[in-house]
């Protein structure tokens, strides 16, 4: 060994088979120590502790020269992917060497110790295992001979042992979870359910939790540890130690301001279910009290105390509070203060209004939206033009017309069109009810314009429906002429079914025989068979022979413009695919399921090969030439050897022969001096 050391594995293999253990275990443990040591078979220092390991822990009565405990305690702190299995080993050590108590402190220390679930598992399934061996070997021992007093009472607190092992695996879970990290909010609230029923054991988790738990580096919610600590003192009926629990939360210095004005609510709310209103409206003042030094509400870099006093949340707990047990003044004040600090949202103008409105101050709600109005931007300061609005309309009606067209006005000014309708829809109503109709049909009319594509034709149907109980039907006729105009393809051929139904019921058949030739010009015969329906059924009633015939041209006529449009589109396809990609009847499947436009591909690209087979046999040009070439052939073919030569020269100098007309001719005519 001191001349060839690289050998130790096969002196240490010759050691094992000999049985040889104890001499065995120093040269594995030699080996280690020597940082010079290489493996002749590849074997890292880790697999030969490993080795190590197995070794001594299954022969305790063989070994006696190394510390067995310390070790593996070793190797337990140096290497940390084999916790749980070293823990077991050790615990093996003390089980073969009949030191079971011992056993039980290595697996108790062990599960109270490990870091992950993995390990933890092991050792667990190791222990339970231990102890139901333990249960089972006491059971054999009776059966040779009846128990004793004394060994049942060892049995069953083997069995309450084992019991108890079982009961404590969720709560020791925890524990290793808790260990991994310590600031997991969830895992703290979890523990105390675990412990449901155990009020002391629960005081001291909350207490522990809130001591241990860092608000900036915290998993989840770190507030919800103190208000669920004197929610428990709360629901004990020790208001008092409640209170004091609520007094340090709020010091805490959390990471949001969100949690400290939660604490805040949640301590009022206390209050309140105790009816300490007094009280709750003072912690209420405390809290919102503007600081000697005001902290921009999102300087992450000032303690959220500081900017706490621009939580909104406070401050409408606080407004509604006020509403409920305080006065119009204090009420009112608190709502000033919320727009002075630029934090109120549009739900709190509104709240603001309908508070001043319950209090019959009309003019001081309206201020109040005025407020808000100029305060938000749209879209978000809709709802709060809608209220002012309607609460406008509804409080002044048509005594004030022209300042609520006013306010009208300067809402639909920049509103955009995706609210606009329900604005213009409420603005004409007003003109209806107490204004002119005809400001009404502008108003409809700006409507149409106003609103998003999709809402136009719900739009339209609006406007002639109110233009015809207040005008009329004869009135919605440009309407509609508009509405065709304006709309898709889809929603003007409805449109155009509706006028047309509307002059046939006024009698005016030749103004609807007009609207469906025109409506025609849409109206693919192949897709919208239910129009020409409908317009081969008007003219059967109220036509002629001709009537159909022009219906039937048009309709032929149509037919072939969308048929000149899809074969325009496959020739223009078929050449830009070139002569690479073949063409549309070499791709077509030889069967007979193909559809239409497959059809008419087919049909165009034989036109095309057929006219270029024409062009090669008559030996035209289809290629680019220079353009003095295009000219001289121009003239060739310009010139025309059978043309009869006019001399315009002579024309002017041709003298015209005079004759003198017979008096017969003109009979009875004739004067008498001629």
């Amino acid at each position: 060994m001191k001349l060839c050391p690289e050998n130790t594995e096969e002196y240490v293999e010759y050691l094992r088979k000999a049985d040889r253990l104890d001499e065995c275990a120093k040269k594995y443990a030699e080996a280690i120590n020597d940082d010079h040591f290489q493996s002749k078979e590849g074997k890292s220092k880790h697999q030969l502790w490993n080795e190590l390991c197995d070794l001594i822990s299954r022969n305790p009565k063989k070994v006696h020269s190394l510390k067995v405990d310390a070790i593996i305690r070793q190797g337990i702190s140096r290497y940390k992917d084999q916790v749980g299995h070293l823990w077991n080993s050790l615990a093996d050590y003390y089980i073969r060497s009949g030191h079971f108590e011992k056993a039980r402190d290595i697996y108790e220390e062990a599960i109270q110790t490990v870091l992950t679930v993995r390990d933890f598992t092991q050792v667990f399934d190791a222990y339970a295992q231990f102890e139901e061996s333990m249960v089972s070997a006491k059971m054999e021992s009776f059966a040779a001979s009846g128990p004793t007093e004394e060994e049942d009472l060892d049995l069953e607190l083997r069995l309450a042992r084992l019991e108890d092992l079982m009961d404590r695996r969720p709560l020791l879970l925890n524990s290793v979870l808790l260990r991994q990290n310590p600031h997991n909010v969830h895992e703290w609230h979890k523990r105390v359910q675990l412990l449901e029923g155990k009020p002391r054991q629960i005081i001291e988790t909350y207490t522990e939790a809130v001591q241990t738990v860092e608000p900036k580096m915290a998993t989840g919610k770190p507030h919800t540890l103190w208000v669920s600590f004197a929610n428990f003192y709360e629901d004990n009926k020790q208001i008092d130690d409640a209170r004091i629990i609520f007094e340090k939360a709020v010091q805490v210095l959390y990471k949001h301001v969100d949690d400290l004005a939660s604490v805040w609510c949640q301590w009022v709310e206390m209050e309140i279910r105790h009816e300490n209103y007094e009280r709750a409206l003072k912690h209420l003042q405390r809290a919102t009290a503007i600081p000697a030094r005001r902290a921009d509400f999102h300087d992450q870099t000032e303690p959220v105390q500081a900017r706490l006093y621009k939580s909104l949340k406070l401050w409408s707990l606080y407004a509604d509070l006020e509403e409920s047990f305080g006065t119009f003044q204090t009420a009112k004040a608190v709502y000033d203060r919320i727009i002075d600090l630029r934090i109120a949202s549009p739900q709190i103008i509104i709240n603001y209004g309908l508070f001043l409105e319950e209090n019959s101050y009309f003019e001081e709600a309206f201020k109040a939206y005025e407020k808000g109005v100029s305060l938000f931007k749209w879209p978000n300061v809709y709802d709060i033009w809608n209220t002012y609005l309607t609460k406008f309309v509804q409080r002044y009606g048509g005594k004030k017309l022209e300042r609520a067209r006013d306010l009208f006005e300067q809402c639909l000014e920049q509103s955009p069109p995706k609210v606009a309708k329900n604005l213009y829809l409420l603005y004409a109503k007003l003109e209806e009810d107490h204004g002119l109709a005809r400001h009404a049909m502008a108003i409809y009319e700006r409507a149409t314009k106003a609103v998003p594509p999709e809402e136009q034709y719900d739009m339209f149907n609006i406007y002639i429906k109110r233009a015809a109980e207040l005008y009329g039907v004869t009135h919605t006729r440009p309407i509609y002429e508009k509405a065709i105009e304006v709309l898709p393809d889809d929603q003007a051929r409805e449109m155009c079914l509706r006028f047309a139904d509307l002059e046939r019921k006024l009698g005016e058949i030749d103004r609807g025989r007009t609207i469906y030739s025109h409506c025609a010009q849409i109206c693919d015969p192949r897709v919208t068979a239910d129009f020409w329906q409908t317009w081969k059924e008007f003219e059967i009633a109220h036509g002629n022979e001709d009537t159909v015939r022009e219906m039937l041209r048009i309709k032929r006529s149509v037919q072939a413009t969308y048929n000149t449009q899809v074969n325009y589109m496959s020739a223009q396809m078929l050449s830009s695919a070139g002569a690479t990609s073949g063409t549309a009847a070499d791709l077509a499947p030889q069967n007979e399921n193909v559809d239409d436009m497959r059809l008419l591909e087919m049909q165009a690209a034989q036109m095309a090969a057929k006219n270029r087979d024409e062009a090669i046999a008559k030996g035209r040009d289809i290629l680019f030439v220079r353009a003095d070439t295009i000219q001289s052939k121009l003239a060739q073919l310009a010139h025309n050897p059978e043309e009869i030569q006019l001399d315009d020269e002579d024309d002017d100098a041709t003298g015209i022969e005079k004759q003198t007309v017979p008096s017969e001719v003109f009979g009875s005519l004739k004067k008498a001096d001629e």
